[in-house]
């Protein structure tokens, strides 16, 4: 089990029942139906991430605008170096590509797992 910071569980219980369009989609009408079972806004240490995979040891992270911008770059980048010291792998997805590309995205995500699953069989 990750260790996670108690006092996120009520704001990640608030984010998933307030997913942002982009999250929404993704949840459902993908991710909620994929073989290999993914939670939505899971806390992990003191984050919380979008959706995460226990099986494939794999974190979804769907970034807005102000994740590019350098502050926020920053503390991704600090956030996924923090993530990835559990073994996780932390895929960062684009707000718009959920728009623009929504197949392509699906099969992205869908070759991760498929990825990370042979490697821990």
């Amino acid at each position: 089990m990750k260790p996670y910071n108690k006092n996120n569980i009520p704001l990640a219980r608030g984010l998933r029942k307030n997913m942002t369009p982009w999250e929404r989609k993704l949840w459902y009408d993908f991710l909620r139906s994929y073989p290999t079972r993914f939670l939505r806004q899971k806390p992990i240490g003191n984050y919380i991430a979008d959706f995460y995979c226990a099986q494939a040891r794999l974190i979804i992270e769907l970034d807005g605008s102000q994740h590019f911008e350098q502050i926020n770059v920053e503390k991704d980048t600090e956030r996924t170096k923090y993530l990835e010291q559990f073994g996780l792998t932390v895929v960062r997805i684009p707000n718009n590509l959920i728009d623009q590309q929504f197949q392509a995205v699906c099969e992205y995500i869908d070759l991760q797992v498929q990825e990370k699953l042979a490697k821990v069989r």
